[in-house]
């Protein structure tokens, strides 16, 4: 039912083929899990087939290595009419260990659209805890960041 599941955790095995010439899993496969997790939180939440809009403030942190168990949690951290800001933290750990460590975060905004690809109404997530509204907080403060930013930007497309 839409509006009830507010986050998820998608749980695997980095694999050989996400290395990159560093010997390291690649930060495109990264961005990818990402992208993955963002869409099943939002779509979970909206009850809707959802689209990326942005992906911004992407933190590596340290790196994961192939073989490592993977873990990208996903969770509501604002609502807009048609939108959901997405608050993603990537972990990562030995399998013969159970000390997780933090690799990546970011913040994706996924937008709900109709079978005409129309942008489509979501339900409001309201914040309970102290914790949920330092990150409502913060994803707001960053959409008005954004704004300034692409004001800035506009120099630089239309030059």
């Amino acid at each position: 039912m839409p509006g009830q599941d507010r986050e998820l955790t998608l749980r695997f095995l980095a694999e050989p083929a996400d290395v990159n010439f560093g010997g390291k899993v690649h930060g495109g496969a990264v961005m990818k899990w990402i992208d993955l997790a963002a869409y099943a939180c939002a779509a979970g939440w909206s009850g809707k087939y959802c689209i990326t809009v942005y992906a911004g403030g992407i933190r590596f942190v340290q790196p994961i290595f192939v073989g490592n168990i993977v873990e990208v949690s996903a969770k509501v951290i604002y609502t807009g009419s048609t939108s959901m800001h997405i608050g993603l933290d990537v972990r990562a750990r030995d399998p013969k260990s159970s000390e997780r460590h933090l690799t990546t975060h970011c913040v994706v905004i996924m937008v709900a659209v109709d079978d005409a690809g129309r942008p489509s109404s979501v339900p409001e997530w309201v914040p309970q805890t102290d914790e949920d509204i330092k990150l409502r907080d913060s994803a707001i403060t960053l959409m008005e960041m954004r704004k300034k930013i692409g004001q800035e930007m506009e120099a630089h497309v239309n030059s």
